[in-house]
């Protein structure tokens, strides 16, 4: 079984950054593909980005350019960098990961306004 935590959130201004982390239990965390979704106030919740095991990447078209995801193995954290965040890029996000079984963290706000 993987636990995931997720730290980073909170309010920052429109044009600002935030570093979300999620930090995963487990000697296997290398195998997971690791994502990042999100679930705004009355919206289902929507995929963000993807880290595969072997590294790739995939965003989803609203954050591209903007989101960059990554892993660092050796610390079983994967980390999502958001710039130029943007009113409508606030949300619960939350930590994914999938192997085999899917395992979810309990989100970290993130809330973008002046």
């Amino acid at each position: 079984q993987l636990q995931l935590v997720e730290s980073g959130g909170g309010l920052v201004q429109p044009g600002g950054s935030l570093r979300l982390s999620c930090a995963a239990s487990g000697s296997i965390f290398r195998r997971f593909t690791m994502g990042w979704y999100r679930q705004a106030p009355g919206k289902q919740r929507e995929w963000v980005a993807a880290i595969t095991s072997g590294g790739s990447t995939n965003y989803a078209d609203s954050v591209k350019g903007r989101f960059t995801i990554s892993r660092d193995n050796a610390k079983n954290t994967v980390y999502l960098q958001m710039n130029s965040l943007k009113p409508e890029d606030t949300a619960v996000y939350y930590c994914n990961a999938l192997w085999i079984e899917t395992y979810w963290g309990r989100g970290t706000q993130v809330t973008v306004s002046s």
